[in-house]
């Protein structure tokens, strides 16, 4: 069992992150995809009945922001030289399994953290938000990033641990086991539905 502590919702936000079609096109099995997308429902369902925040992060990119990206940026440049991931390409929207509703925060991002583009610090701190359950496709991209981020702003942090995922599954697994315990607790979506009820 977790040794996580019992979360208040008026204080929790669970973050969606990159959970778009382009994105969940990478996973390798469709099944899988369908799975953690149902998981992350139930997340969502969670988090909104005891009155927790969401907040979307997805990733897009202007014009602009593909001009802006230098070449000596090895994880972007290529998104950029091939204009991938337009930030009005329906590929890019929140998967519509887990559309944003009325009073969420949604921000859109242009590299791999959820924050160091984006007022998503600002919007949660504006609400009182001081933990963090992390959820994100990938391990390796979105999560680490915003865990290490997250984790150096001071946040209370949780990693979703059914509800992240990478195409590497080794990869996957040595972040989820060996380097994001050491920032955030693991929990699973059945253990964050029992830390809501504890809060």
């Amino acid at each position: 069992m977790s040794t996580a502590p019992a979360l208040d919702p008026a204080h929790t936000a669970l973050l969606v992150m990159d959970y778009q079609p382009a994105i969940l096109a990478a996973l390798p099995e469709a099944g899988d995809r369908e799975a953690l997308l149902g998981r992350m429902e139930g997340a969502i369902a969670d988090v909104r009945a005891k009155g927790g925040t969401i907040a979307y992060v997805r990733v897009g990119f202007t014009e602009a922001d593909w001009d802006a990206i230098p070449a000596v940026n090895t994880s972007f440049a290529l998104l950029a030289q091939h204009r991938v991931l337009h930030h009005e390409d329906p590929a890019t929207a929140i998967h519509e399994r887990l559309a944003p509703q009325h009073g969420d925060i949604v921000v859109r991002k242009t590299r791999y953290g959820g924050m160091s583009t984006t007022d998503l610090d600002q919007q949660l701190r504006e609400r009182g938000i001081t933990t963090l359950v992390v959820s994100g496709i990938s391990t390796s991209g979105v999560v680490l990033s915003t865990v290490i981020d997250a984790a150096d702003r001071d946040y209370q942090l949780c990693v979703l641990s059914d509800g992240v995922a990478d195409p590497d599954t080794e990869v996957h697994n040595v972040l989820l086991h060996r380097v994001l315990p050491s920032r955030a607790h693991i929990v699973n979506t059945a253990e964050l539905h029992a830390l809501l009820r504890a809060g």
